[in-house]
């Protein structure tokens, strides 16, 4: 049985389950999918400042939070007691992709270790990659009004609009920057 567990599965078994969710959430109390209302959650349990933004009543979302943590602790379990011992399996055409933008060691598994280390971190890529990167998702996420998986999923679901636009708005960023600007900025920044 943890075997059958523990190998990859298909997409459309792992897109099954996620779709699932949206129904399994309504139907349990009328609760939408999202991740990154979840960090609005915790700074207004933790900081108990009077900012508008964070002053309202977030024990009504806690269950969001648990969610939140079910996702960590499955992250952890399957990443090791799970972890599936076959080399991660990369398409050739995306390794040559990669290796031309200077990125050639995928030993650590899914994120290169020629970009994602702690030493890295404190260098001018790291402060480019994690700080700022960071603060473009969480800008961009705010100023979406929610994240990929709120609207892709959730939104679509609920043929709402504002979702249709930000899930075709983050499609055509990510084609941007991935086409666009990533070989220019990874030359930039020294690969």
């Amino acid at each position: 049985m943890l075997d059958f567990i523990a190998q990859p599965w298909p997409w459309y078994v792992a897109g099954t389950l996620i779709g699932l969710t949206v129904p399994t959430l309504l139907i349990l109390g009328n609760k939408a999918f999202g991740i990154s209302s979840s960090l609005r959650h915790i700074c207004a349990a933790c900081i108990p400042a009077n900012i508008r933004f964070f002053n309202y009543d977030w024990r009504k979302e806690a269950w969001n939070l648990w969610f939140v943590g079910g996702i960590v602790i499955g992250g952890f379990i399957g990443g090791t007691l799970l972890k599936n011992p076959a080399a991660m399996s990369i398409s050739p055409d995306t390794l040559y992709d990669l290796q031309e933008l200077g990125i050639r060691d995928f030993t650590s598994g899914l994120m290169p270790t020629d970009i994602f280390t702690w030493q890295n971190l404190l260098t001018a890529k790291g402060l480019l990659f994690f700080v700022v990167g960071g603060f473009l998702v969480g800008f961009g996420t705010r100023y979406a009004g929610g994240c990929t998986s709120g609207h892709a999923i959730m939104g679509l679901s609920n043929l709402q609009w504002p979702s249709l636009v930000a899930t075709i708005s983050f499609m055509a960023g990510g084609f941007a920057m991935t086409h666009l600007f990533l070989p220019h900025l990874m030359h930039w920044v020294g690969f």
